[in-house]
């Protein structure tokens, strides 16, 4: 799994690996979420909506939550470039505790989803965030930067 010192970047390959280190089998047989804000349920649905964005692009979509350096924006570029095929990465990077999101593109990307774009979903994730819902902010979000994005050459 690609990590950054301060948390997990949840990344789409290889998948079934990389989504196994995220849970821990609990003495009783239930999965439990290794200290994270989601459920393993959350954790299915995000996992879904990053392949989803993944096959409808051909970009690749990655999310962080967790805590991000000062400066915010510098800490997600480093960990964009960090990221496999970075011209056509997308990474979606929210730190709960410090209310901070940013969403950065590789060159591919960016010329499929202009600034104004990512803002409008960066902007929808936010209002969702605001009313509690993390996942589904980022969900949301995921789809909206894929609708954008459309199917590439």
């Amino acid at each position: 799994m690609t990590a950054g010192e301060t948390g997990p970047l949840l990344a789409q390959h290889p998948e079934a690996e990389q989504r196994a280190e995220l849970i821990e089998e609990h003495n009783y047989g239930q999965p439990e979420v290794l200290e994270g804000p989601f459920s393993t349920r959350q954790l299915l649905r995000l996992d879904e909506a990053l392949r989803t964005a993944d096959r409808a692009t051909g970009l690749v979509f990655s999310v962080y939550v967790g805590e991000l350096e000062e400066p915010v924006r510098g800490h997600a570029e480093r960990m964009h470039q960090q990221l496999p095929d970075v011209a056509s990465a997308v990474l979606i990077a929210v730190s709960p505790n410090q209310r901070v999101l940013e969403v950065v593109t590789g060159g591919d990307a960016r010329r499929r989803i202009p600034d104004r774009d990512a803002k409008l979903a960066a902007l929808s994730m936010v209002a969702a965030f605001g009313g509690g819902d993390l996942a589904g902010g980022i969900i949301s979000g995921l789809d909206q930067l894929a609708t954008r994005a459309g199917r590439g050459e």
